[in-house]
């Protein structure tokens, strides 16, 4: 009886050792995609601030220039 004990405590150790390194190793490749997933989302929050930067140029330029032609109708 006792050394039915053991064995299946043997086994059940065995088996929680190897779940647990299994989920260390889950863990390891989240901790990756995470690190990954963090510098693209950087990189795409630097990109969109880069064209809102351009957009809002634009939007000056296109209200100078609209401004040029009323005024421009306004003395013709």
């Amino acid at each position: 009886m006792l050394d039915s004990t053991i064995e299946q405590l043997e086994t059940l150790v065995a088996e929680l050792l190897q779940q647990n390194q299994q989920l260390a190793n889950d863990n390891a490749q989240l901790r990756d995609s995470l690190g990954k997933a963090s510098e693209e989302n950087d990189a795409l929050q630097l990109q969109l601030m880069e064209q809102e930067e351009k957009h809002s140029a634009t939007a000056v330029r296109l209200q100078a220039l609209v401004q040029r032609v009323s005024d421009s109708r306004a003395s013709a």
